[in-house]
């Protein structure tokens, strides 16, 4: 079947988070105004997710508690990851109720792309009512309010649901080439386009161009001038042109791998508070290794600073040999640190990235080598590995994860850097705060 022929779906829950608090209670997220934050973090805490009323009312998803005015009143609903990925699941049983797997991308934990050219004719429907049938049975079973973009091709879904579906009734929106070139070529701002970044729409705006229309007419190669090979990607799309499909997606293997952890501490710490963390987030980090069995001889960190006072600053450490021990990895991550990090300002990002991983059946050793000692460490690591994953990630510490500046013990009980809540389900139900 023609690419111009095929339909592509990309459901997105609305205000997924905020959504679950609000099923979990019987509330209807459209009349309540919740967000979902962690108090205890501070007035400044970042709210992961805002009720559709708070949206209506010029509230910004992503946005911190002090940013919401006094005047409007909200409940604050403590994050439960766990939760959210539970219903996340429950929502991708629906698709399969519909679609098999290779027709499915999950794209984010509450957006998924769909093709669902074959099913069309299966089912003997057309494109919106079948939209309608999920979103709908979305809605009854779990009580999660949805929005679909639909589209002749994955970008043309894309945009459909970031632009069209917010307008339309029924929060369904479609677009293929001749309706997004009517609709959608002059429109502003162009960052409203899924892949233009804001770092791209000011070097567009160098050279007098706003809108995907003026892509379309700017000379192509100026644009491979100013942004190389990425120039194709972003003339294709001014056209709403794209010829990735699911299946390419699937078949899709990187050619590098890495394994990788972010944090923002939750305060200004001093370089020496610093230092501890970014000793557990190395030593982790080698955990991980273990844990899918790769090795690295190449580990990037890198420090952000408080209020962005000064630019951040990073080093990359280069091993001598690719390995996973922590012995040789966690002293040479710590060592960079204290060459990279600035001592005299606050810190309140730290990153950590294991970088070109390999099977660790590729390790290389000289006739110097412990193999004793070796196979000692490797034996700790995995039954630790081993502990961990029976009885939780928190059964096994290590002394610096007691220290009062440690994180890791905390964000072991997290998913994503955010509240788990395993445990608690009923009383993150209870601990909603009036404000």
């Amino acid at each position: 079947m023609e690419d111009a022929e095929r339909t592509y779906y990309c459901i997105d829950m609305k205000t997924f988070y905020a959504s679950v608090e609000c099923a979990e209670r019987n509330l209807n997220p459209f009349e309540t105004g919740l967000v979902v934050a962690d108090p205890s973090r501070g007035k400044n805490a970042l709210c992961l997710a805002v009720s559709p009323k708070l949206k209506a009312q010029g509230i910004k998803n992503r946005c911190r508690l002090s940013d919401i005015p006094k005047s409007i009143p909200y409940e604050i609903a403590l994050p439960r990851m766990q939760l959210y990925v539970d219903y996340a699941a429950d929502i991708y049983s629906i698709y399969l109720d519909y679609f098999a797997p290779e027709d499915m991308h999950v794209y984010s934990i509450d957006e998924s792309f769909i093709d669902a050219t074959e099913y069309l004719p299966l089912y003997r429907t057309d494109r919106i009512t079948l939209a309608k049938k999920l979103m709908n049975e979305i809605a009854d079973r779990l009580h999660i309010p949805s929005t679909a973009g639909i589209g002749t091709n994955l970008y043309l879904a894309k945009i459909a649901l970031d632009i069209t579906a917010k307008k339309a009734p029924d929060h369904i929106g479609f677009l293929d080439e001749e309706r997004y070139r009517e609709t959608l070529w002059d429109h502003r701002p162009i960052t409203d386009f899924w892949g233009v970044a804001g770092g791209t729409a000011a070097r567009l705006r160098r050279y007098g161009i706003d809108t995907m229309r003026g892509i379309t007419t700017a000379p192509e190669e100026l644009l491979y001038k100013a942004f190389g090979i990425n120039a194709e990607l972003l003339i294709d799309h001014a056209w709403g042109r794209e010829t990735c499909r699911i299946r390419d997606i699937k078949s899709y293997r990187t050619k590098s791998h890495s394994v990788s952890f972010s944090q923002i501490l939750p305060r200004d710490y001093t370089y020496e508070e610093a230092k501890v963390v970014m000793t557990e987030m190395a030593l982790n980090g080698c955990l991980e290794l273990y844990r899918r069995h790769v090795i690295t001889k190449k580990v990037w960190i890198g420090v952000g600073y408080s209020r962005d006072e000064i630019p951040g600053t990073h080093g990359t450490v280069r091993l001598k040999d690719a390995t996973q021990l922590s012995s040789v990895i966690q002293p040479a991550v710590t060592a960079a640190f204290t060459e990279i990090a600035v001592r005299t300002v606050p810190i309140r990002r730290l990153a950590i990235a294991f970088l070109d991983t390999c099977d660790e059946g590729c390790a290389g050793y000289d006739l110097f080598t412990d193999w004793a000692r070796l196979e000692r460490e490797r034996t700790l690591e995995r039954t630790v590995l081993e502990i961990r994953s029976r009885f939780g990630k928190n059964a096994v510490l290590r002394g610096i994860n007691l220290d009062k500046a440690g994180t890791q013990k905390e964000r072991n009980e997290m998913i994503g850097g955010h509240r788990a809540g395993y445990d608690d389900e009923r009383a993150a139900r209870e601990t909603v705060h009036a404000v």
